[in-house]
């Protein structure tokens, strides 16, 4: 499995920075990974609904710890690129940032 791109959106919601997408072998898109600034640091969570109950359910994750690695390294990585932390924070303060709800 190669990570053939990723998209990141910033948002203003608690300590997630910024939504991401990433295309798997130029052919699956993945969306709605969040980029979370944590108490140990960046990481990225797996897209997830909400159900019923309050609960919240992966819609999908890695199977494995070396997939997770990957998808997680790709998107931190491109996050840098496009300026860190500092760079979403000013872009989430703007009218401009994708809705999370």
């Amino acid at each position: 499995m190669e990570i053939t791109k990723v998209t990141l959106r910033p948002v203003a919601m608690n300590k997630v920075c910024a939504i991401a997408s990433v295309v798997l072998d130029d052919q699956f898109v993945v969306h709605d990974l969040r980029v979370v600034n944590g108490d140990k640091g960046l990481f990225v969570a797996m897209p997830s609904r909400k159900l019923p109950n309050g609960e919240f359910r992966d819609i999908c994750h890695p199977i494995n710890t070396d997939a997770r690695n990957m998808i997680q390294a790709a998107v931190l990585e491109q996050f840098q690129v496009d300026g860190g932390l500092e760079a979403f924070a000013a872009a989430a303060a703007t009218a401009e940032v994708y809705a999370v709800e």
